[in-house]
């Protein structure tokens, strides 16, 4: 069981060949849907889609969506972003499934939300936008698009299209245009039923006007909307990619921008003059920034923004050093950021998790337990603190941790590799290979999956082992029709 490179966790690894993979995966959406994809969509009732119906097609691209892109777990951006959308989601009509929210490491300014409420944000979204409002913006325009149920509207109209090709070609809609979604296309009748399920004009202004109303209700500045556009727009240009599909040309973007802005002019004062607070933003974008952008891009930025906290721009600046190996200097911007701010949760973690992977032990313990002390919910200061824990031989403490960590990060690869480590070491077998297991399923790790999974099964002994492995298999079911 010998540990992987800790330095690079499973999510950092970047994206290979974009999409292809993803988007060729879910033209085979026979293994998910094979019963159905014989038949034409009438033969089950396609014309009344229901909403039962939506929130199944979403759990499938969700697994799938998970199965192929790599999801940031850090619980510090994670809950950043579905905290966002909780905010939405109290202003907007009941909807009939919750939202769940994930953040994608992938440097596209885009987002996009599926039927059944799943949202997936990607990082450079977050990155690239200069204030919250304008995340909140792009959500509220994406989470329009569900509450209004344009995907499962046009689903409805498609009658002579199977749902295999309705599932391929939804991906290509929600993941935009190119090599990818033309792949996504090549057997179906492409020209007809991508005229079916591209957002119309009026689905687009709908979402449009929608998600202003939501932004508004929700606290946020108008502006945010007309902002991420114009953001988006010009980022675009710059770098010669494709617009997202919140862009589409359908309408012109220039005119979604100008009516939105027009719309935001005449709102009353108190609600055109709301002002952003981009505390919290500003901590997620350096996190983002420091531990998953382009080294040199990031210590530019650290070195030359003059509106950051200078304790997040310490911390950056450690991170990115770390990132380099160059561990002495990392560990003197660290050591000025725990200064300046010395009960700053986020600034402790990042210190402790950096003195923890460089072998000091004993300043990792004090730097994380006063995180955890400021921030009892920081999930990634008490997985590290667990870490801590195992360590000095204090497993009982350690394994409560790790549950409480999983209880809310039940698909991180990395804290399930590190539960199984630290059990298997303890002759704890059985739980430690099932751990194992679940890591290796996480990472979506084939070969290692079945390693264990075999492991832990010779191991187990009691109703209640058998028991674990039945919920194992369901979970790896889900996966496995994807790899």
């Amino acid at each position: 069981m010998a540990a992987p490179e800790f330095t690079i966790p499973r999510y950092r690894r970047p994206v290979r060949r974009r999409y292809a993979a993803l988007l060729i995966a879910v033209l085979c959406l026979n293994l998910v849907l094979a019963p159905l994809a014989a038949a034409p969509a009438h033969a089950f009732g396609f014309g009344e889609f229901t909403v039962k119906d939506e929130i199944e097609l979403g759990k499938k691209f969700r697994v799938l969506v998970k199965s192929r892109l790599p999801i940031i777990e850090d619980p510090e951006i994670a809950d950043y972003v579905r905290e966002l959308v909780a905010r939405l989601q109290a202003v907007i009509p009941p909807q009939p499934f919750p939202f769940e929210t994930s953040v994608v490491l992938d440097n596209n300014m885009n987002a996009f939300a599926t039927p059944g409420g799943y949202v997936f944000v990607y990082t450079g979204l977050l990155l690239n936008l200069e204030n919250e409002s304008e995340v909140a913006g792009v959500l509220a325009h994406e989470l329009a698009h569900v509450t209004q149920r344009h995907v499962a509207k046009r689903i409805e109209a498609a009658q002579k299209v199977s749902l295999l090709s309705m599932a391929g070609l939804l991906a290509g809609l929600l993941l935009g245009k190119g090599e990818a979604k033309d792949a996504m296309l090549f057997g179906t009748a492409a020209a007809t039923q991508a005229a079916m399920l591209n957002y119309s004009r009026t689905d687009e202004r709908e979402a449009d006007q929608m998600g202003m109303q939501y932004l508004i209700k929700a606290g946020f500045s108008p502006w945010g909307l007309p902002g991420a556009f114009k953001h988006i727009q010009n980022q675009q240009w710059r770098s010669g990619g494709g617009v997202p599909q919140y862009l589409s040309t359908h309408p012109d973007v220039q005119q979604r921008i100008q009516y939105l802005s027009n719309q935001v002019r005449l709102l009353p004062a108190a609600q055109r003059e709301i002002k952003d607070d981009n505390t919290r933003f500003r901590r997620i974008q350096t996190l983002i920034r420091a531990r998953f952008a382009d080294q040199e891009a990031a210590m530019h930025y650290f070195n030359n923004s003059g509106t950051l906290p200078p304790e997040l721009a310490l911390m950056g600046k450690g991170i990115v050093y770390a990132r380099q190996n160059k561990i002495s200097t990392a560990a003197e911007f660290f050591d000025q950021a725990v200064s300046l701010a010395p009960s700053d949760a986020l600034v402790l973690r990042e210190a402790g998790r950096f003195h923890y992977n460089k072998g000091d032990s004993k300043r990792a313990a004090g730097l994380l337990q006063r995180a955890v002390m400021n921030n009892p919910h920081d999930l990634m200061a008490l997985f590290f603190f667990a870490r801590l824990l195992a360590d000095n031989g204090q497993v009982d403490k350690a394994v409560e941790y790790y549950r409480q960590v999983l209880q809310k990060l039940p698909e991180d690869s990395e804290v399930h590799y590190y539960y199984g480590r630290m059990l298997g070491e303890n002759n704890r077998l059985f739980e430690g290979h099932l751990q194992l297991a679940y890591s290796a399923l996480y990472a979506n790790n084939k070969r290692k999956v079945e390693f264990h999974r075999k492991q832990a099964e010779t191991l187990a002994r009691t109703e209640d082992d058998k028991a674990e492995l039945e919920r194992f298999d369901t979970r790896h079911a889900e996966r496995a029709e994807f790899w």
